[in-house]
């Protein structure tokens, strides 16, 4: 799961995926994490609003900020972003990668509502962080059900 600094939007996504995999006892048919396609924020913890908005939903997550790496393209069967600027990012960065195996695709495509950008909160407020939590549960649920 894939964002522009890896502190808002993909480790909401990343955690609320895991409890999912956890809640349907699917844990060790998954590997989930996280990444940046930039590195401005590499080893920082997530927002505290995005902390503070999963902690509401009974989600705690110890995600460190790092930046996607040439074995992420070669290991991951997925890899999910945000936004058409990750989407961007993430084939240029994979055409660069000889064995890139993982699919790349916006997360809102899996989106019943169809919402297919998940915006960035970072300038937002509380409210924003809790629509990128509703819009990362549609998804990753929808995207569950489909691979599960």
């Amino acid at each position: 799961l894939v964002s522009i600094g890896n502190i808002c939007r993909s480790p909401i996504a990343e955690a609320v995926f895991r409890k999912l995999v956890t809640d349907e006892k699917l844990e060790h048919k998954w590997r989930t994490d996280s990444a940046a396609v930039s590195d401005w924020n590499v080893g920082r913890s997530p927002d505290s609003r995005a902390l503070s908005c999963l902690r509401n939903h009974g989600i705690e997550t110890a995600h460190k900020a790092r930046q996607i790496t040439k074995e992420d393209f070669e290991t991951f069967d997925h890899i999910l972003c945000m936004d058409e600027s990750n989407l961007r990012d993430l084939n240029r960065k994979s055409n660069q990668v000889k064995n890139c195996k993982a699919k790349i695709e916006l997360l809102g495509t899996y989106d019943p509502q169809k919402q297919l950008i998940i915006e960035d909160p970072y300038y937002g407020n509380e409210k924003d962080f809790e629509t990128v939590y509703e819009q990362c549960l549609r998804c990753c649920k929808a995207f569950l059900e489909k691979y599960h």
